[in-house]
């Protein structure tokens, strides 16, 4: 008996433990903190993070630590981007080869399922700003005085280059991101080929607007410096920042050849950033009708919508029906179904359901309008 009423004790606290580490509302708990959306036609999305420090520059963290956060999130692909002239701990960490933090990385993550992509960080005052060349050879040779040598060397070994956190009030003291004649020197000869719209907690529309001006491939970044779970509020139900890239396969080259195509969706803080090319192919494959039918002898369809991703969609109903249990206003969880009775007035074997996708931007101050096609009886 005494043991029974032991067991019993140990089970109770073992759930009350495991309910206290569970984070209420997290939108990732149908499969932990792995990060999850859904291919789109003729690609694979591919969830990367191109930005990130440890040790070996101005983080706080091994290099390994890196790898193994990008596993418990999911991630497909992590860039290794030292600062190159900026070594905080130097003195402690001297290490006169650049590389250094992809080569432990790469080797801490060879019998891993993810992709570890060499890279740095061009740091420099503006203009140019911070730069990250990803997909380098060498970042050593990099270590040049004029800024766009820099650059040149990094072309040089086919590197895809972008430009960080162009809002930084460290440089731009309003927050707004602006091009600076050097910039667009830099588009002119092919130098720069994308632009963070999103950094760390900070998003630009201003960037944004250059990216779809100048024809940028659009970024988003962790740029963590600390812990992932620390600087982004997992326990809390957040999420680090990703670049979303529709690749036609999971190698280092399809990445690249996404990213050099400007196949990208950003996704932080529940938002969804891109082009309409990219993001509306990841919206219509996210948002789905499970089932249709009408409720009995009515003009009421029920329809239930299906959300395959990890964003908690925000929706406003655009379509010429109303709902009878809903108002214009909805919400549809991750990975969640939403049922909608749906009031078309006349029975119809098929109809269309408008949204429009407030978490999601095509352009500044601009939200998708999403179709969804419904057919009673499937």
């Amino acid at each position: 008996m005494k043991q029974y009423i032991f067991s019993f004790f140990l089970f109770a606290a073992t759930v009350v433990i495991l309910q206290a580490q569970a984070p209420s509302g997290h939108p990732h708990t149908h499969g932990g903190r792995k990060i999850e959306f859904p291919d789109i036609p003729g690609y694979r999305t591919l969830k990367c993070d191109f930005h990130m420090h440890t040790v070996f520059s101005d983080g706080n963290v091994w290099p390994t630590i890196r790898v193994e956060e990008a596993l418990k999130d999911g991630l497909d692909a992590i860039a290794m981007t030292e600062h190159l002239e900026y070594q905080p701990h130097k003195e402690d960490i001297p290490h006169p080869d650049r590389n250094r933090a992809f080569e432990i990385a790469s080797k801490f993550a060879q019998s891993q399922d993810i992709i570890i992509i060499r890279g740095s960080e061009i740091t420099r005052s503006m203009p140019p700003g911070h730069n990250n060349a990803v997909f380098l050879k060498d970042a050593n040779k990099l270590l040049v005085e004029d800024p766009i040598d820099a650059f040149r060397e990094a072309k040089k070994q086919g590197a895809f280059v972008f430009w960080n956190h162009p809002m930084w009030t460290a440089q731009a003291k309003d927050g707004i991101a602006r091009l600076t004649d050097m910039h667009l020197q830099l588009i002119e000869e092919g130098l720069l080929d994308g632009i963070e719209v999103i950094n760390e907690s900070t998003y630009s529309q201003e960037a944004l607007q250059i990216a779809l001006d100048k024809g940028l491939t659009i970024m988003s970044t962790s740029d963590v410096h600390g812990l992932v779970d620390w600087d982004f509020n997992l326990e809390k139900g957040g999420h680090r920042p990703v670049t979303l890239v529709f690749g036609t396969e999971k190698t280092e080259e399809g990445i690249k050849e996404g990213l050099e195509n400007r196949r990208t969706v950003g996704w932080f803080n529940n938002v969804l950033v891109g082009e309409e090319a990219w993001l509306m192919p990841l919206l219509q494959a996210s948002i789905s009708v499970e089932k249709a039918a009408y409720d009995g002898n009515t003009q009421v369809a029920v329809v239930t919508l299906h959300n395959q991703s990890d964003a908690v969609f925000q929706l406003e109903n655009l379509s010429p029906y109303s709902f009878h249990r809903h108002a214009d206003f909805l919400t549809l969880g991750a990975h969640e179904t939403l049922e909608l009775e749906v009031k078309t007035l006349e029975v119809k074997d098929s109809f269309e359901l408008k949204f429009k996708v407030f978490n999601a931007y095509t352009a500044p101050e601009e939200h998708p309008e999403l179709v969804i096609p419904v057919v009673i009886g499937k």
